[in-house]
């Protein structure tokens, strides 16, 4: 376990580039690794989430170099081209990297075993192993669908057509994703639009994927199934996740000024920026182009005045992964923030409903959950701090707390940031570029 502390910092001022998206590096690792011929990735996240999956898509049978910094490449093996793997997938905390790869293999007649760290082991995966088993795979798990389980894949792969109960990029993904080695077309209805890496990175390796508007803002997605991957070389944009940490910092403390450069900005993944320019934040939208398929853009974001806002639960999808450091930015505003329809956290690396509540509440915000609903009384800029924050073995957690912890009174501790390298290696070391002061605590 590895303790740290955030203590007030200055000023945050510089540039920095934060590192490559985390949900396109897994999907980039997959797909190249279904293309025949080898694809060439720049900016690839290398956390451990990431460098799981590349562990796991090389014990299926593709090759798998890590070139330089952030740059790898992929020999792939073709649609239906896996291999049964002598060991079970260890993907440690990556929720993703593990729903993606069931999808992935469960078209593919052979048994995959599957197993993570204790945070994943907790979480369920029901709501992928039902549609798979619909497509033909036998998924064989504990009570509550829970690791380590096995995958049976369909010796007769079946396409499928499917409206998710919740709304879930990464289970729309794994149906798209075992859709690829079954026949015909497999279709994924959402009623409400979740990122669309998947359905972009299909397109850019040669697949037919066909988007269809539906009633209400819905989207209905097809894809051909059995198509022949061809290799296509892309760089990974910068993970808008990972950029709202140093955004946010730089927006609750006085005097700041950074500019964060080569951030997606896709439109199913900005409802964080959407949401902080609703409270008042200062932050331009700098030099937008388009790169590797994804909308790009430098973000110069300045201190200011914050206020209370109501988020709607249609916008969760587009920024599920970012409510932590939302609630803090809530915390430094004036007047309430109500967060809406926040169901879908209590089943992330921790309850990141519960968890949070619990610590804003330590440090001196009133917080309060109503439902699925987090409400956030804020306090104007003044933000006591001071409290040691369980992480819970999240890294969005032990990140959004450090956040906290440089713009408030007193210094905040996590009791172990080692999870923070899942999804944000380097993450001290960027801040304190920037002015803040995390370190590690005193035991």
């Amino acid at each position: 376990m590895t303790a740290l502390s955030s203590g007030t910092s200055r000023p945050l001022r510089g540039t920095c580039r934060v590192p490559g998206d985390k949900s396109i590096s897994h999907r980039a690792l997959i797909l190249g690794a279904l293309a025949v011929g080898r694809t060439r990735i720049k900016g690839l996240l290398e956390g451990e989430d990431v460098l799981r999956t590349a562990q796991a898509v090389r014990a299926l049978g593709a090759r798998v170099k890590r070139d330089g910094e952030g740059s790898w490449s992929i020999d792939g093996v073709g649609i239906g081209g896996f291999s049964e793997p002598a060991e079970p997938l260890d993907l440690g905390n990556s929720g993703t990297g593990a729903r993606l790869l069931m999808g992935a293999v469960a078209t593919h007649a052979f048994t995959t075993f599957f197993t993570g760290d204790d945070s994943l082991r907790k979480r369920p995966m029901a709501r992928v192993a039902h549609p798979l088993s619909q497509m033909g795979a036998r998924i064989t798990a504990r009570d509550g669908m829970r690791m380590p389980l096995a995958v049976e894949g369909a010796r007769t792969p079946l396409p499928l057509s499917y409206t998710p109960p919740v709304p879930s990029a990464q289970v729309k993904s794994a149906i798209l994703l075992a859709g690829l080695n079954a026949p015909g077309e497999t279709t994924v209805v959402e009623p409400n639009p979740t990122r669309d890496h998947t359905e972009s990175l299909l397109r850019h390796f040669g697949a037919r994927v066909e988007v269809m508007e539906i009633e209400r803002g819905g989207r209905r997605i097809t894809l051909t199934g059995q198509p022949e991957l061809k290799p296509a070389d892309l760089t990974v944009p910068g993970d808008p996740s990972s950029a709202a940490f140093p955004l946010v910092a730089a927006l609750i403390r006085p005097g700041s000024a950074i500019t964060i450069t080569g951030v997606g900005i896709n439109p199913l993944r900005a409802g964080l920026f959407a949401t902080l320019a609703e409270m008042g934040a200062d932050i331009d939208f700098r030099r937008q182009r388009v790169a590797g398929g994804e909308p790009v853009a430098d973000l110069k974001a300045k201190a200011g005045a914050l206020r209370g806002v109501d988020v709607p639960a249609a916008r969760a999808p587009s920024m599920i992964d970012e409510y932590p450091i939302l609630a803090v930015a809530a915390a430094f505003a004036t007047g309430r923030t109500v967060m809406r329809g926040l169901g879908e956290l209590r089943v992330k690396e921790s309850d990141r409903l519960t968890t949070m509540a619990k610590g804003l509440v330590a440090c001196g915000v009133k917080a309060t959950i109503d439902g699925d609903d987090l409400i956030v009384e804020g306090r104007g800029g003044s933000v006591v701090g001071g409290a040691r924050i369980a992480a819970e073995l999240d890294h969005r957690i032990a990140m959004a707390f450090l956040v906290l912890g440089g713009a408030a009174k007193k210094p905040t501790r996590i009791d172990d940031g080692a999870t923070i390298t899942t999804s944000f290696p380097g993450f001290v070391a960027l801040m304190n570029r920037l002015g803040t002061r995390i370190a590690e605590a005193k035991r």
